[in-house]
């Protein structure tokens, strides 16, 4: 086990860090995507600290295949653009690097400062980079060239215990980015991580700040979670924490009212799970037909209004508004809604058709 050491105000080193070697965290770097190396290798070449950083990490340390790698490194993100001629700057605040390859995106950080607390759009360093990750498991940085892992916080022990643990104060994580309590949970319900009393206790205090988020973002992270096959895990987690009447508060409401509604609800959302994990590549609006059919189904006698020939379109025109209004604050892409609305209809027995464009990416 080798130390990272930094200096203090005189100058003297101090121990940082855990560095973890390729025998002690034992990811295989032929597990890191070819063109992540690219990149980290080109930062370095050019002089700069580069790491693959976060989710990927945390991914590789419990045996998962990452979907993403994540970078960071002390380059600027106006001289990463420079560095990599297939990139972009995005974000409006803080700026990030999206470095291109075919079909694949790379988001590459530049080291954030703690000056701000925990959400500033200051760049800083790595030691205090750290400091702005939610949770110890995510807080992790792999060097591909030396084949360490890097830990300040104690992620690599916590991974282990399997333990959910917050690298930011209680006193301030969930204040100053609610969404982090639906990370927390959707963490804990996916990697079967054990959420400590006081984290606990913390989510179903603060679980009306997700107010205040966003829809965009909101939909953002239910998206995540809807393509994920693990939503059903993550919902039955997040009623248990109060925070799923900020996500679909509509449904919600319908659980409180109607005993059955919420164990319906729930067996069609694990149905969706398994589509998901049996077709990765299903379109959403066949996900959201199943979040969907519980509720189109409540909403009128479906066989009186088969046997009385009612006119498809008007029904339609009618299901959709409440539909509309059952998802929020989540906002799919209408396309998808429509697909999913249409697809529930039809199981119903009414013979609305799907638009042509929703046939135009009809898989699965």
């Amino acid at each position: 086990m080798l130390y990272r050491y930094s200096k203090n105000e005189k100058g003297k080193p101090v121990k940082k860090a855990v560095v973890y070697t390729r025998e002690e965290h034992k990811i295989a770097r032929n597990a890191i995507d070819d063109n992540a190396l690219k990149i980290v290798e080109h930062l370095r070449g050019c002089g700069f600290e580069a790491y693959i950083v976060g989710g990927a990490v945390r991914d590789l340390m419990v045996g998962k295949t990452p979907k993403d790698f994540d970078i960071v490194t002390d380059a600027t993100p106006s001289r990463i653009k420079r560095l990599f001629r297939n990139s972009r700057i995005i974000g409006k605040r803080f700026r990030l690097v999206h470095v291109f390859f075919g079909e694949k995106i790379f988001e590459v950080a530049t080291f954030r400062s703690i000056a701000a607390g925990s959400i500033g759009n200051d760049f800083g360093n790595m030691d205090e980079d750290v400091q702005r990750r939610d949770f110890t498991l995510n807080a992790l940085y792999y060097d591909p060239i030396k084949e360490q892992v890097i830990d300040y916080v104690g992620g690599v022990e916590d991974i282990k215990a399997k333990i959910l643990r917050p690298v930011i104060s209680l006193d301030r994580i969930f204040e100053e980015d609610p969404v982090r309590m639906l990370r927390a949970v959707k963490f804990s319900a996916t990697l079967d991580f054990r959420l400590p009393h006081a984290l606990k206790s913390k989510i179903k205090k603060n679980a009306h700040l997700l107010s205040s988020i966003s829809p965009s973002r909101l939909t953002e992270e239910l998206l995540k979670i809807i393509n994920g096959a693990h939503a059903h895990e993550i919902f039955k987690s997040a009623i248990e924490h109060d925070i799923f009447m900020y996500l679909q508060p509509l449904a919600c409401s319908m659980m409180a009212g109607k005993s059955d509604f919420e164990r319906n609800y729930m067996e069609n959302i694990a149905k969706m799970d398994a589509l998901s994990r049996e077709h990765p590549e299903a379109r959403l609006g066949k996900k959201l037909s199943f979040m969907l059919k519980d509720f189109v189904s409540s909403l009128t006698d479906w066989k009186r209004e088969t046997l009385q020939k009612s006119n498809p379109n008007e029904l339609y025109a009618k299901v959709w508004s409440q539909c509309r209004s059952f998802v929020l604050p989540m906002n799919p892409q209408r396309i998808e809604l429509e697909y999913a609305i249409r697809s529930v209809m039809q199981e119903l027995g009414v013979p609305v058709r799907q638009s042509k464009k929703g046939n135009a990416n009809n898989s699965c």
